[in-house]
């Protein structure tokens, strides 16, 4: 039996990284951005749509074994558009998949959704309540309580991605400790496709870094096996120290 997914947002940076690294025998990518998809290899399928469009969600979910939401807003934005784009298109995806009964959805929440927190002296717990620093950090709170809400009334298992500082390699000082490598995030992303009976998580995105200010012990109890680590840039980056989780978003 073919396994399909959803991947939304799929012509955005992540979904770049994640499609070579999901493909393999017997599942196809469907892969859905209001902008054009480049160069769909075999074993992908493009599907050019808003994600706040309900329609063309419910049309692009069916046949689909798990939904992988990372469509969105990526970065601050005035209020109107992070509601129509980030909370109107979670709530979109999330009915789409109920109404075809997708079984589980993938959310690309943030590290931004707890910002305002003060960086810790161990790893952020998991579940780390929410503090959001910007309108886009709302999104994501939002994004996770209607993740919730999903699972208890509907029975959908729903994983939420507090994803870090996701880039080919870390950008500057604060991702030493926030980092998630793209072969990480994959395999991050596979662990949460295949976990059996998660139910509703929220889960911190990042590599394992020896620096690292988030935990990773929800990720890992799902079958997350990290193999990378932001150390190895440290002599190649700089910038300054930021005393809240989100860096220069709470500043």
């Amino acid at each position: 039996m073919t396994e399909r997914l959803l991947i939304t947002g799929a012509a955005g940076l992540i979904g770049g990284f994640l499609r070579p690294r999901l493909i393999r025998p017997g599942r196809v990518l469907r892969l859905l951005d209001v902008a054009p998809i480049p160069d769909p290899a075999p074993g992908e399928e493009t599907v050019r749509a808003d994600v706040t469009d309900l329609d063309a969600l419910d049309a692009a979910c069916r046949d689909v074994t798990a939904v992988v939401h990372l469509g969105g807003i990526p970065h601050e934005a005035d209020w109107p558009a992070i509601l129509h784009t980030n909370i109107d298109g979670t709530y979109a995806v999330l009915e789409a998949a109920r109404r075809n009964g997708v079984p589980r959805v993938l959310l690309a929440s943030s590290n931004h959704a707890a910002g305002f927190h003060p960086v810790p002296d161990t790893p952020a717990p998991d579940y780390l309540y929410p503090r959001p620093d910007t309108f886009y950090g709302v999104s994501k709170v939002a994004g996770e309580a209607l993740g919730s809400l999903y699972h208890d009334r509907h029975g959908m298992d729903v994983l939420c991605l507090r994803i870090g500082t996701c880039e080919e390699r870390p950008p500057d000082r604060r991702a030493l400790s926030t980092w998630l490598s793209p072969g990480d995030c994959a395999r991050l992303v596979e662990a949460l496709l295949t976990a059996p009976d998660p139910g509703f998580r929220i889960v911190w995105g990042a590599s394992a870094n020896t620096r690292g200010c988030f935990s990773l012990d929800e990720a890992r109890a799902l079958g997350y096996r990290p193999e990378d680590d932001a150390e190895k840039y440290a002599a190649s980056v700089s910038g300054p120290d930021h005393p809240y989780i989100g860096g220069p978003f709470a500043e």
